[in-house]
């Protein structure tokens, strides 16, 4: 029998809901003449770009979602515009990084051969083989690279982890550990959860205290942004975030965060957004946080959609 709160399960359904309604409400936003004019240009380009992820992970974990439809269309709108490659370039320290998750992450209702002939130039410049970038960097740019199908000279997934800070980080205070880059080495292993990561049993379950350790660390910071990763981590590794004392802690933070409007006001408790924030310092404040919840409960619940799930959860609560 499971072990999960019925009331931590009905709660983490209603984060989820809430927060895809508010991505779906507001992603039209990031394509309109108002964000053109109100946006700085590359933080919109990365906002795009986060929403084609959430949409990759929202249309495999839940198709039938009524708000999916608008953030495809959104999406496809974007990838078929001729400015878009473009404006990739503009921040030329991210350019590269941003031309692969762009080609990688193509929707297929966007006919267009501008990803392919970006693939290209990055091969020809030899961004898919190693080079000097740092190991979480050759394991980022494998994985956009395989989702995109692009042939790269990148070592093997096992090799990459090994290089990575995470295995030697379970004898390190959790001050001195990166919890994004931590929680994004697993989510690149696995893809955000739908893969097997491929670590030994003793390894995975090495990285899980881990991960639950700087899970318990970041909550006492009221960090949600970092939280939110590290619960999707915590899925990676094969465990229930529902159901580990860390994890519940974290739901439970960021289900007492979340605004009334669906979003998480802010990256964390200390940076929560004040009540007479102007509508586009609250989204700017809001959207990638919010995107991140979404995403993690989208996977780690199954991508229950709607309020029905809510129903069917307080009538399981009620019959107990």
């Amino acid at each position: 029998m499971s072990t999960r709160s019925v009331d931590l399960d009905e709660a983490v359904t209603g984060l989820s809901v809430g927060t895809r309604r508010w991505i779906g409400l507001h992603a039209a936003y990031l394509d309109s003449p108002a964000a053109h004019a109100e946006l700085p240009v590359t933080p919109r380009v990365k906002a795009l770009l986060q929403l084609a992820m959430l949409r990759r992970y929202w249309e495999k974990c839940a198709p039938a979602d009524p708000s999916l439809a608008g953030v495809t269309g959104v999406v496809e709108h974007v990838w078929q515009r001729p400015d878009f490659p473009q404006l990739l370039t503009l921040e030329v320290r991210h350019a590269r990084q941003f031309e692969l998750m762009y080609a990688a992450l193509a929707p297929a209702g966007a006919v267009t051969h501008a990803p392919r002939a970006v693939l290209d130039r990055l091969a020809a410049g030899s961004y898919l083989t190693p080079g000097r970038k740092p190991p979480f960097l050759h394991l980022e740019a494998r994985f956009y690279a395989d989702l995109a199908g692009a042939p790269h000279d990148f070592a093997p997934y096992e090799e990459l982890y090994e290089a990575s800070s995470l295995p030697r980080a379970a004898t390190l205070p959790v001050a001195d550990l990166d919890g994004c880059q931590v929680a994004h080495t697993l989510l690149y292993l696995s893809d955000f959860g739908l893969r097997d990561p491929g670590l030994p049993e003793e390894e995975r379950a090495r990285a899980l205290r881990v991960v639950e350790r700087l899970t318990d660390h970041c909550v006492a910071l009221g960090d949600w942004d970092v939280v939110a990763k590290l619960l999707l981590a915590q899925y990676c590794l094969g465990a229930d975030p529902l159901r580990t004392p860390s994890g519940a802690a974290g739901l439970r933070m960021l289900c007492a965060a979340q605004a009334s409007d669906g979003a998480i006001p802010g990256r964390s408790a200390s940076e929560r957004v004040p009540a007479d924030a102007t509508p586009v310092a609250y989204f700017r404040k809001s959207y990638k946080v919010t995107l991140a919840v979404a995403l993690m409960t989208l996977v780690v619940t199954g991508g229950r959609t709607d309020e029905l799930a809510l129903t069917a959860a307080t009538a399981k609560r009620e019959a107990l």
